[in-house]
């Protein structure tokens, strides 16, 4: 299964998601939404909404890890392309990239790329605000499109990598404390956190690895935990300290601005297109570090 890996890491590498193919058809992402949004119109209703959302995923598991497996029935050809499509390696960098494209050209560039890859308000960012929400989505989404996947691809094949992808998407979509969808997507937000428990301190572990800083692990399980997520602030934190930039902090959601800690808040806290470089350049040493750790599992 390593070797498959790293064959679809590198196929990921180089097609990334060609606009040409997924305009024709919906990316396999797009379907497991649209059965997401099937189960959340169908159960989410009524009482015992809890109860309901916990059945619903597992249906959805159950019926997604069959398609997993009829499709791993065709091979390891099937399996790879498979595999390189629920990646999104090269996806990753040319979303963040076009954020410091953008700001370097206007700050309203800048504010338009970044909101197509953060939730936060971004109408009123200025330049440092755009580049450390772009900072922190690469961080972020290296270790839930990147490593996460990969991840469960090694332990579980395709129909692991599927599960995640599934729990992932379906945690995005129905996993908000809001009204609607605090008990019904109860169990998606939970099993993401566990899926992403390994991964996320995996990532911060390669993103230190791979620039040769391990002495930079010191105090970061600590600045990790205050995160208000269970699992982003540890690559947040890696990031952060690689390219010694704050990140998180305050920032504003729906109108209101919330007062989120700093991620190592003795960093630079007016980063720019140049920092956002650099964050990219850190997500090819971390990839490369993952291919590494593959064909080291390989060998062995």
């Amino acid at each position: 299964m390593s070797a498959a890996l790293i064959l679809a890491m590198a196929l990921d590498a180089v097609m990334g998601e060609p606009k040409a193919l997924w305009d024709r058809v919906p990316h396999p992402a797009v379907l497991m939404g649209r059965t997401i949004d099937w189960a959340d119109k169908r159960f989410n209703k009524g009482e015992d909404k809890r109860q309901k959302g916990v059945i619903a995923l597992g249906l959805l598991i159950l019926f997604w890890i069959v398609i997993a497996g009829i499709l791993s029935s065709f091979g390891w050809i099937v399996q790879i392309v498979c595999a390189a499509i629920l990646l999104a390696q090269k996806s990753l960098v040319e979303h963040v990239e076009a954020v410091a494209a953008g700001l370097r050209q206007t700050i309203t560039r800048g504010r338009k790329s970044v909101a197509m890859i953060v939730g936060r308000d971004t109408a009123e960012m200025e330049e440092p605000a755009v580049a450390r929400a772009a900072i922190e989505s690469a961080a972020e989404n290296f270790s839930d499109g990147v490593i996460a996947p990969a991840f469960w691809f090694l332990i579980g094949g395709l129909p692991g990598i599927v599960l995640y992808k599934l729990v992932n998407t379906a945690d995005s979509m129905i996993g908000h404390r809001t009204p609607r969808h605090e008990e019904f997507g109860w169990a998606a937000a939970r099993l993401d956190d566990w899926l992403n428990w390994v991964p996320a301190r995996l990532s911060a572990v390669l993103i230190l690895l791979s620039h040769g800083r391990p002495d930079l692990w010191r105090g970061l399980p600590t600045e990790a935990r205050q995160h208000r997520s269970p699992n982003a602030g540890w690559p947040e934190s890696a990031m952060a300290r690689v390219l010694n930039v704050s990140l998180s902090g305050p920032r504003a959601y729906h109108g209101q601005m919330q007062d989120f800690p700093w991620v190592h808040p003795s960093g630079n806290r007016y980063p720019g297109p140049m920092q956002i470089d650099a964050a990219c350049t850190v997500l090819w040493r971390a990839w490369a570090g993952m291919v590494l750790l593959a064909t080291l599992i390989w060998l062995i």
